[in-house]
């Protein structure tokens, strides 16, 4: 992706085994953010197009009217990339959503992995917006593009968990892992779908696979610990919960997960939203 909009937490509580253990879905960390993308080629735009970029994910308020202003001053598809980035750092995600897709269609055929990745950003706007459906949509134009690429599957698996239709979500993940096996993050988002989809038998089957990769990885414990609770498999449930809070400070959303767990009572706490980088890449 040319940046991960928005990491950590998908904010939907989804239906678990048992409505008393609805659990959020989790989304895959940021990593890094990259260099600029080669939105914009013109020599003289080049430098603009980079400033732009980093004030508008540093201070999206200042950089989006001086991005209009770009624009107006005929700053081309450039301008309007860093007006849409400004608009989702500034909250205004259905607006960035609408200006990715635009970018991406008046691109017409050209330099189509450039136009999956704004696809891509299109839909990682539509889902902070609320808008799973259209986030669906968005993605799946952008793997007509780019059908190569595990995290576009991924990100539209999330997008089909938003709208429960698990099927089509674990459809996506079994994409995903075909492309990069063992990916530990898709395995546990695969693990949550066959919870959800009242399946916990292969959701087991996909967090021992990611435990045997990743022994400490805390999602993949807390999904386990969930995934035993709906087997009716209390003590494991409970080793779980326990390793967890062996492993994360007090007081963390995981912290909290496992503490809910572990008490089985009502569904836990929403996992807070941690604060983001300006940017990122997966």
């Amino acid at each position: 992706m040319l940046f991960r909009l928005k990491p950590l937490w998908l904010p939907l509580l989804v239906l678990a085994a048992s409505p008393a253990l609805a659990q959020p879905i989790p989304v895959i960390p940021a990593k890094p953010l990259p260099g600029p993308p080669a939105l914009e080629v013109r020599p003289d735009h080049v430098q603009r197009y980079n400033d732009c970029m980093r004030l508008a994910r540093m201070e999206p308020l200042r950089a989006l009217p001086a991005a209009e202003k770009w624009i107006a001053e005929g700053g081309g598809l450039g301008a309007r990339h860093c007006v849409a980035l400004a608009m989702f750092q500034s909250g205004k995600y259905a607006q960035a959503a609408a200006q990715f897709e635009a970018i991406a269609r008046d691109m017409g055929q050209d330099r189509p992995g450039l136009r999956a990745e704004l696809y891509a950003q299109a839909g990682q706007a539509w889902m902070e917006a609320g808008a799973a459906d259209r986030a669906a949509a968005a993605q799946s134009r952008a793997l007509e593009l780019k059908a190569d690429d595990p995290d576009l599957w991924i990100d539209r698996g999330l997008s089909y968990a938003a709208m429960q239709s698990w099927p089509r979500a674990i459809s996506d993940f079994d994409r995903a892992l075909r492309l990069r096996q063992d990916d530990i993050d898709a395995l546990v988002l695969r693990a949550a779908a066959w919870r959800n989809a009242r399946d916990p038998g292969r959701a087991l089957i996909d967090l021992n696979r990611a435990l045997a990769i990743a022994p400490d990885h805390t999602e993949a414990l807390l999904e386990r610990g969930f995934t035993h609770l709906a087997r009716g498999s209390r003590d494991a449930a409970n080793a779980d919960f326990t390793r967890v809070l062996r492993l994360v400070p007090a007081g963390t959303p995981a912290a909290r997960r496992a503490e809910a767990g572990l008490a089985n009572a009502g569904a836990p706490a929403p996992a807070a939203p941690t604060t983001p980088p300006p940017g990122g890449k997966r």
